[in-house]
């Protein structure tokens, strides 16, 4: 009674009904009525909405920094095709190689695009794809150690065309295809069920992958040394290089290369369900059989590809998606397009490094990649043992 008398003092509408006793406001508990939001903290409904807008604001400019962070990887990669097209036996500056490229009048014309123009394309090509096979390798197998090389993918493809070119004399790229992609399809499959299949460790993957790998170069080399006939032909490739491209293995490679891209940018998401746990992945709408599967065949597309243009070579997909974890995080959806944009700046820079160190000749590609990525993998591997000791 004294409440509505109260009310009508004031000149507001009584209300018949007794008023309900006053409630305390429940601790923590936002917009209580007698309380403060959030518990002792005045303002605290507010304050959450300042930090998720703190929050929104910081996501988006770490994703203005990873956008950025392209477009450098971008320019940088151009600047490596600018050297490519100039260093040689022939040095050549930026206006003849600008003339080169679009005067064939220009006497700087035949040595780019005959000689230098093909071979910075395959190693852009082959550069890009053994940085996304890298990077779709470490990310299903959960093993940072992981790489074509160094599992032994790339020594499978190579088996495989040496055996074709020594059994079947198959010669030309259209003939080593093939039998690439059946070396590294079986390697594939080999080194994830030899490591334990869906219970696989980083540790049973890297020793299943070394021991095959040795395997398979023992056998390259035996066939070498056996078939001296085919020796000539097989000595380069071999090792790894980029010296005998040619217009038409680029055209050839350029449809297998491009399906696994695209698979691998498209794997992105499930691959990130993926990292979550099997059953996080399928609450997420994806298909963790469906996904290792697929993963598989665009690493059998891209490392097939790579290795039947140039031959073996490792450490690219192994250094590259490290550098770039360390950049955009393990996100997936910015990892792989910078992998597709700094694995040929890396493929391409060792291969002007060879082509400086080795003058009047040049070093193999496949020899500089291993000059650097050696020293890379010891680090690493010691990193971790530290970390973990």
């Amino acid at each position: 009674m004294t409440l509505i008398k109260s009310r009508h003092t004031h000149g507001g509408s009584a209300d018949p009904r007794p008023a309900p006793p006053a409630t305390p406001p429940e601790p923590g508990r936002s917009g209580s009525p007698g309380g403060p939001a959030g518990g002792d903290r005045p303002g605290g409904g507010a304050s959450s909405h300042t930090e998720g807008r703190g929050t929104e604001r910081a996501g988006r400019g770490r994703a203005l920094l990873r956008a950025a962070g392209l477009l450098g990887a971008a320019a940088l990669l151009l600047l490596v095709c600018v050297l490519s097209l100039a260093v040689g036996a022939k040095q050549l500056s930026g206006g003849e190689v600008f003339s080169g490229l679009q005067d064939p009048a220009s006497s700087a014309y035949t040595v780019v695009h005959e000689m230098r123009l093909p071979r910075t394309l395959l190693g852009l090509l082959a550069g890009a794809a053994l940085g996304l096979a890298g990077g779709l390798m470490q990310a299903l197998t959960r093993n940072p150690l992981a790489d074509p090389g160094v599992l032994g993918i790339n020594a499978g493809a190579a088996a495989a065309v040496v055996t074709a070119i020594s059994l079947f004399g198959v010669t030309g790229y259209t003939g080593y295809i093939g039998f690439a992609f059946l070396g590294a399809a079986v390697v594939s499959v080999g080194v994830y069920a030899v490591g334990g299949g869906r219970g696989a460790t980083p540790a049973r993957l890297a020793l299943a992958g070394t021991a095959l790998n040795a395997a398979l170069v023992s056998y390259v080399n035996a066939v070498q040394l056996l078939d001296t006939a085919s020796l000539d032909r097989m000595r380069f490739w071999t090792v790894g290089s980029l010296a005998r491209a040619q217009d038409e293995i680029n055209a050839k490679a350029l449809p297998f290369i491009l399906t696994g891209v695209l698979m691998a940018i498209l794997l992105a998401r499930p691959l990130n369900a993926l990292a979550l746990g099997e059953d996080a992945a399928r609450a997420l709408g994806s298909r963790p059989e469906v996904t290792r599967a697929a993963v598989i065949v665009a690493v059998t597309l891209l490392c097939g590809a790579a290795t039947a243009a140039c031959g073996p070579i490792v450490f690219v997909g192994l250094m590259v998606p490290h550098m770039v974890r360390s950049l955009t995080g393990p996100d997936l959806r910015w990892m792989l397009p910078y992998c597709a944009l700094l694995a040929p700046v890396l493929m391409l820079g060792a291969d002007v490094l060879g082509r400086v160190l080795g003058r009047p000749a040049e070093l193999q590609v496949g020899i500089v990649t291993v000059v650097l990525g050696g020293p890379f993998f010891l680090y690493f591997v010691r990193r971790r043992r530290v970390a973990q000791a």
